[in-house]
C-alpha cells in the first residue's frame, strides 16, 4: 500500500491532466457539450417517472428528484465498473510503451465519472426549492455517503480490472450482473416501502449501492438519518477490496500486456 500512496502523489498531475483531457474528448464535436451529463439522467428520470406514476400509479414524495438521485449515483458506479473491466485492453497501446500503475487508470476513470456526477447533482439542488423540499442538518450526511461510495467503487474497480485481463468476455457477464443489481437497488422505487420484509432489509443490508442510494435520498429529501454503523461496514469492505485489488495489480501487472 505504500507504493500505492507514493504512486498517487507521483502521478497526481497526470491524473488531473488525463481526467480533463478525457472529459474534453467526450464533449468534442457535441452541440450539447457538458449539458449532456445533466440531460442523460434527466431524460431517464422522465421515462421512469412516467412508467411509475402514469403506468403503475405509484410514486414517492418528490419523485422526480427521488429518481434523479438514484440514477446519478448508479451511473457513477456502473460506468466506473464497466470501464475498469476493459481498462487494460483499452489502454493496451499506451501501457505497452510507457509504464503507468494500472490503478492510476482507475483513478482517472473515477475522477471523470465523479465530475460528471457532481455536474448532474447541481440539478438536484436546483429542483429541491422548486419542489419545496425542506432542508435539514441531515444533508451533511451526503459527504460521508459520497466518500463511502467512491471508496467502495474504487475497490470493486481494482478487482474488475485484474479479472478483466484474464477473462475476455467478463464485460458481457458484468453487464448482466449490473443490470440485475440496478433493479435491486431501488432506482425508481422505494425498497423500504415496495419490497416486503425480510426481503427489503436483505436488499439494503447486502446491496451496498441500495443502501447508499437510500441514504442519499433520506438525507436530501426526507430529513432522515443513515446507519453510520452500516456506512462504516461498507467503507471498510471497500478498503479491503481496494487492498486486495491493488496487491493483485502490483503482483501481476507486468504480465498484463502479454496476456492481452
Amino acid at each position: 500500500m505504500k507504493k500505492f500512496w507514493k504512486d498517487l502523489i507521483r502521478y497526481r498531475s497526470y491524473i488531473i491532466y488525463a481526467t480533463k483531457a478525457n472529459l474534453k474528448s467526450e464533449v468534442a464535436g457535441s452541440y450539447l457539450n457538458w449539458l449532456w451529463w445533466i440531460l442523460d439522467p434527466l431524460l431517464f428520470m422522465l421515462v421512469y417517472s412516467f412508467v411509475a406514476l402514469i403506468v403503475f400509479g405509484k410514486g414517492e414524495p418528490y419523485f422526480p428528484i427521488f429518481v434523479f438521485i438514484g440514477l446519478n449515483a448508479w451511473n457513477f458506479f456502473s460506468k466506473s465498473i464497466n470501464k475498469s473491466v476493459k481498462m487494460v485492453r483499452s489502454y493496451k497501446g499506451t501501457i505497452s510503451k510507457v509504464y503507468i500503475p494500472k490503478y492510476i487508470l482507475i483513478m482517472i476513470a473515477i475522477m471523470q465519472n465523479l465530475f460528471k456526477m457532481a455536474v448532474a447533482f447541481t440539478l438536484v439542488f436546483i429542483m429541491m426549492p422548486i419542489y419545496r423540499v425542506p432542508l435539514s442538518w441531515y444533508v451533511l450526511n451526503v459527504a460521508p455517503l459520497f466518500l463511502t461510495m467512491i471508496v467502495f467503487t474504487f475497490g470493486c474497480c481494482t478487482i474488475m480490472l485484474h479479472a478483466g485481463v484474464y477473462v475476455a468476455d467478463l464485460s458481457n457477464i458484468i453487464a448482466v450482473v449490473l443490470r440485475l443489481i440496478f433493479y435491486m437497488s431501488g432506482i425508481f422505487y422505494n425498497i423500504t416501502k415496495r419490497v416486503e420484509e425480510p426481503y427489503g432489509s436483505y436488499l439494503l443490508n447486502f446491496n451496498p449501492m441500495a443502501f447508499l442510494i437510500n441514504g442519499l435520498r433520506n438525507s436530501l429529501l426526507y430529513s432522515q438519518g443513515v446507519s453510520y454503523r452500516m456506512l462504516l461496514v461498507i467503507f471498510l469492505i471497500g478498503c479491503v477490496l481496494a487492498v486486495i485489488g491493488i496487491r493483485l495489480i502490483d503482483r501481476h501487472e507486468n504480465s498484463y500486456v502479454k496476456v492481452i
